[in-house]
């Protein structure tokens, strides 16, 4: 989901270091900071205590350890006597500790409670600290001694942390808040020590440089020359007070960041407006007024009711858009817009000062790394150069500018012929309601009449016949295989051709403002690896959650979805298939992980394309009352209403990408311009209607200042145009030749999903497209093609 919480999506992957993943994550950070990786917790020396020798041999073997070995901490799985444990455990190791599980199939994310987090992390961290001790003394540039051993280490990490870090954006609270806080720095203090590791660094070297290095298939080297790369990002090549420097760096930027993101969250609950009077309320479908009403007696307002009200409305993504596209009252439309609009901008949530302090911390840090601006260190581990991003966007904006333009003459001449005083003064709050009424009138469609149409549980079985159709796999549903974080939380298994399982996913569906983050994200919980294969397979299956922000069940009707949501779940879908169709074994590039940023949302806009085909759309819409599929009539309006006002979202999407690379090249954070200049001079090309003076998106806008997306929010262009080039591909072969497209999906499948971060973008798309890709599909796709063309 952008950062106005429009239907463009975020994938949250979540990491933290520069790769991303975001921090992933990711899926935190970058991709990379924010791909969070899969957990076997295998001990490496302790896997005596899983040797079929008797338990005395076991004790003599532990006892044999050295006093400062951290494989003290573990007890034989046979405890002799509670003393005797006693003296080989510490204190932190409680042994209902989930965090500190030795084996698990599947995260207990059930059992997980905050006053876990402080022990557990801790005696994580202790027990990484000697493997990696251990892993230096005897490192050797080879496959065995190298890179596997290290993957144990860093998967261990990511995917305990990742647990942690994944139910503080969709279970948050004060207590879990305040852990996360206080071990936070010991988690980036080890991965800086990982990252700067120069055994580790000097050992891929020395891969690199050997004269077995042409012998390396392309998957490892891949993995040899990222490694390489993200080291010197880390800072491996630093001394003394440079890398000192560094790390404080790298540890406030982690602090802000997570604080920048509970200030969002809290200022986003903080806004609740309670309606009495209907007059309010005025044009409101019934879906929001039964939302409201839920809301209200969530809130105490025991007898509220969607036909008597009381009526409370939040900033919460379900809310929030119903007030701005339906809500008569203009008034109510300004009061929600300017809380939305200002959101962490203003007293103990103000994250103005946070954006400063990381867009100050990111330069420092890029100059310490020898590069001009943090733009470079972005661009470091992405296809595209700073200047080609700029290249792109700009023209992507000239294609857009003038359809924009005319979207707004067409907005104020239907609002004059509509009778609307406000005619001639349309401004922000009013852009929305008037544009819908604008499609309604267009195309003779209204989203709310389309809701009934669109039921959970029926989308998400049009959505698997796809995967099925296109990529030959079948998802079953596996509710209590695996524990969850919440009740609405569903578990499917993905099986291929021979009905095996080849991944697992959750899906975690609706809003919930109180403890959740806004937005929509796929994250990896586990990824595909050989080296961490168990139960006798040949590799660990890969397994993903998928969290959206949609509209919740209201009384006993199901989730009834918007078109736009249901757009949200294919996307979201995209990412997961990627990470779980993959074939590749190597588990640093299998799946999304290694995969370049600016590439990653490639899959994930494909599948939004599926949600105009006719068959596919057909197989979905179906009334949850009676059954009755959507009309075609309706379908072909759909289809016709696709691009209304493209020309508009796509100077919106140019806009956020632009003031991020500006923030992040030449903008001096030290100098007398402040981010709200800087993004009003760049709205000034990209937005056909000035910002308010008071327009403070960029105090939440969390993709680059909470996120992996920093310098990076371009990517969904990027990846756009590689996605309308796949799509195509399926076009050209016909999309009603069913033999076609199934034989175009298996390649899709073979190539873009299957190999990973195993071989680059480009030469993955090219081994699927048979050529490079093309802006044109996106224009056409969009609308934009010049009239002449």
């Amino acid at each position: 989901m952008d950062p106005l919480g429009s239907p463009r999506r975020k994938m949250a992957h979540a990491r933290p270091r520069p790769r991303r993943r975001q921090q992933h994550i990711h899926v935190a950070a970058a991709a990379a900071a924010m791909l969070l990786l899969s957990f076997t917790a295998r001990l490496p020396l302790a896997v005596s205590a899983r040797l079929p020798s008797p338990p005395t041999t076991r004790l003599l073997l532990l006892a044999a350890l050295p006093p400062s070995s951290p494989l003290r901490a573990f007890c034989p799985r046979e405890r002799p006597s509670p003393a005797t444990c006693a003296a080989f455990s510490s204190p932190a190791m409680a042994a209902d500790n989930p965090l500190l599980a030795a084996d698990f199939d599947f995260p207990p994310f059930d059992r997980v409670e905050p006053s876990h987090v402080r022990p557990g992390i801790r005696e994580l961290l202790t027990r990484l600290e000697g493997e990696l001790e251990e892993l230096e003394k005897g490192v050797e540039p080879s496959w065995g001694k190298l890179v596997e051993p290290l993957e144990r280490v860093t998967d261990r990490l990511e995917v305990i942390w990742g647990m942690v870090d994944h139910l503080k954006a969709v279970k948050d609270s004060a207590d879990l808040r305040a852990a996360v806080e206080e071990v936070q720095p010991d988690k980036v203090k080890f991965q800086l020590r990982l990252g700067q590791s120069k055994p580790i660094y000097q050992a891929f070297q020395a891969i690199r440089n050997s004269s077995d290095w042409d012998s390396l298939t392309d998957a490892r080297k891949r993995v040899v020359e990222a490694q390489i790369k993200e080291a010197v990002l880390s800072g491996v090549a630093l001394e003394d007070e440079q890398r000192e420097k560094f790390n404080q760096i790298e540890q406030e930027l982690e602090k802000l960041s997570q604080k920048f993101s509970e200030n969002v969250l809290d200022a986003t609950k903080k806004f609740e407006k309670l309606i009495t009077d209907k007059k309010e309320i005025d044009g409101l479908p019934a879906t929001a007024l039964g939302l409201a009403a839920q809301t209200a007696v969530s809130k105490g307002h025991e007898n509220a009711t969607a036909e008597n009200g009381p009526w409370v409305i939040t900033l919460d993504a379900p809310s929030y858009i119903a007030v701005m596209q339906h809500a008569r009252s203009r008034a109510l439309r300004e009061e929600v817009y300017r809380a939305y609009l200002t959101r962490a901008s203003s007293g103990e949530l103000d994250n103005t000062d946070i954006i400063a302090k990381i867009l100050k911390l990111r330069l420092e840090k890029a100059k310490i790394l020898g590069y001009k601006n943090y733009a470079e260190v972005s661009m470091a581990q992405k296809m595209a150069t700073v200047e080609r991003v700029e290249e792109l966007l700009e023209k992507l904006r000239a294609a857009s500018w003038d359809h924009a333009v005319k979207d707004m003459e067409d907005l104020k001449i239907f609002a004059k012929d509509s009778g609307s005083p406000d005619a001639t003064d349309l401004t922000h709050w009013d852009l929305t309601f008037w544009s819908e009424r604008l499609r309604e009138s267009k195309y003779d469609i209204n989203e709310e009449a389309l809701r009934p149409y669109f039921a959970l549980p029926k989308v998400m079985d049009g959505l698997f016949t796809l995967a099925n159709k296109l990529f030959g796999v079948n998802v079953e549903p596996a509710d209590g295989l695996a524990p969850v974080w919440h009740s609405d939380v569903k578990f499917y298994c993905v099986k291929d051709s021979s009905n095996s399982p080849v991944a697992y996913f959750y899906f975690d569906p609706y809003s919930r403002p109180s403890e959740k983050r806004g937005g929509a994200w796929m994250n990896v919980v586990f990824s595909r690896s050989r080296v961490l294969a168990r139960n006798g397979l040949p590799a660990r299956l890969p397994v993903a959650h998928m969290v959206c922000n949609q509209t919740p069940p209201v009384g006993d009707k199901p989730s009834l979805m918007t078109f736009r949501e249901v757009e949200t779940v294919f996307h979201e879908f995209g990412h997961a298939l990627q990470h779980m169709l993959t074939k590749q074994d190597e588990g640093y590039v299998a799946g999304i992980r290694g995969v370049e940023w600016d590439a990653v949302e490639l899959p994930s806009q494909f599948m939004e394309n599926w949600c105009y085909h006719k068959d596919t759309l057909l197989s979905i819409a179906k009334h949850y009352e009676t059954g009755e599929t959507l009309p075609e009539e309706i379908y072909a309006k759909l289809v016709a209403a696709k691009n209304f006002r493209a020309g508009t979202f796509s100077l919106r999407q140019i806009r956020f990408a632009s003031v991020d690379m500006e923030l992040h090249t030449t903008y001096d954070p030290y100098g007398s311009l402040s981010i709200y200049d800087v993004d009003r001079r760049v709205a000034e090309r990209t937005q056909v209607l000035a910002p308010l003076p008071e327009d403070r998106f960029l105090c939440s806008f969390s993709h680059i200042f909470a996120g992996g997306y920093a310098a990076g929010y371009y990517s969904y262009k990027w990846a756009e145009v590689l996605s309308a080039d796949a799509f195509s591909a399926f076009e050209d072969a016909g999309l009603d030749n069913e033999k076609a497209i199934e034989e175009t999906g298996r390649r899709f499948r073979d190539t873009v999903l299957a190999l990973g971060g195993g071989k680059s973008p480009l030469e993955v798309f090219v081994s699927f497209r048979g050529r490079e890709p093309s802006p044109e599909p996106l224009l056409r796709h969009n609308g934009l093609l010049p009239v002449a063309a």
